[in-house]
């Protein structure tokens, strides 16, 4: 089955967005550097740079990013998120299929040619997504949904884009978990230009819970 990683990029201080849902200077690194992550261009019909030259990134970065990116087969997204993009227009940013957690059905009409799919719940979600990925990467993005998922023992690694802002307050990385839980020793850590890729895997209980 896929590797199943809850990823975001986030302050320095654990937080994904303000109240507003606005990311502020959270993925500027995303657009300033000098080498491409994909070799085509940007779609014309939803380019999810926003700049239309596509994602730029640092050549610090690029390996990193492109090989993950490219190893991803499902992303796994809350409702708010969906909103806020429209579901990226039906053209996900990687991979080839989307699960979206909502107790809300997939919107009536919405781009039918998509793989996208709707799940109650978080382990509904992630069966959803192995039964798609096959042996890729199953990308969960973190906040309340993807910390539902994190809270059930479904998540095997955490990747954190760490950008050096402090938001105060916000949207939480990891949102509402009761307890600790610990990982491992990070076995990713890149320094790119405004940026830091860090990589944990989830340590497990002997008895293989989370």
């Amino acid at each position: 089955m896929g590797t199943v990683i809850m990823q975001n990029v986030v302050s320095v201080d654990g937080f994904i967005a303000d109240e507003h849902d606005d990311v502020g200077p959270l993925h500027e690194w995303y657009f300033s550097g000098d080498t491409p992550i994909t070799e085509t261009p940007p779609d014309e019909e939803f380019d999810h740079s926003g700049t239309g030259d596509g994602f730029r990134v640092s050549s610090a970065s690029a390996p990193y990013v492109r090989a993950m990116w490219e190893s991803i087969g499902v992303i796994v997204m809350g409702r708010t998120l969906f909103d806020l993009v429209n579901g990226w227009e039906g053209k996900p940013p990687a991979g080839e299929h989307v699960v979206v957690v909502s107790h809300r059905p997939k919107p009536a009409g919405w781009h039918p040619e998509a793989s996208y799919h709707f799940a109650d719940g978080a382990k509904a979600a992630i069966a959803k997504a192995q039964e798609l990925a096959g042996d890729r990467t199953i990308a969960v993005n973190a906040g309340e949904a993807g910390s539902r998922i994190f809270a059930a023992g479904l998540v095997d690694e955490v990747a954190m884009d760490v950008v050096p802002v402090v938001f105060g307050s916000g949207k939480r990385f990891f949102a509402g978990i009761e307890g600790q839980q610990l990982l491992e020793d990070p076995h990713v850590v890149i320094q790119g230009d405004r940026v830091l890729h860090l990589k944990f895997k989830v340590r497990r209980s002997p008895a293989g819970g989370a």
